[in-house]
């Protein structure tokens, strides 16, 4: 069981750089005009241009925080840190879950919105995944 825990989060090393690139949804004034895909990435790009502080935040929380839960996860399950920070590393991954969150308002907001059109991509659910199951190799290190 331990050895499919740590493979199971040194894949999450691959699937999370994947997913940040993965198209989160598309959007576009009325459908006949086309939409653009949107990413973590490119929503990032767009971010620093125009709220520089907001932009921050999301790095954090999409890209620096799951990462850095994974990586310290992958210490402790090869004896390289103490367990002690294990409520850190979890906290870090409900800090990510929480830009999962945001997506997701964004997309109800927008979708509110008369003349635009928004759907989902599958680059949503790659990462809402990449964060639950780095909650539940987490949950389920504590308990080893």
């Amino acid at each position: 069981m331990t050895s499919v825990l740590r493979l199971t989060n040194l894949s999450l090393l691959i699937m999370f750089p994947v997913a940040w690139f993965a198209p989160l949804m598309r959007a576009g004034l009325l459908p006949l005009f086309g939409l653009s895909e949107i990413s973590i990435v490119s929503g990032l790009q767009s971010l620093w241009d125009t709220d520089v502080a907001l932009a921050l935040l999301v790095t954090f929380l999409a890209i620096f925080a799951p990462y850095m839960k994974v990586i310290g996860l992958a210490l402790i399950q090869f004896g390289m840190m103490r367990r002690k920070v294990l409520p850190a590393l979890e906290w870090l991954g409900k800090l990510a879950m929480a830009d999962v969150f945001l997506i997701a308002l964004y997309i109800v907001i927008v979708k509110g919105a008369g003349h635009v059109t928004v759907e989902t991509g599958w680059g949503l659910y790659l990462f809402t995944f990449c964060i639950l199951a780095s909650l539940a190799i987490s949950h389920l290190t504590r308990k080893r």
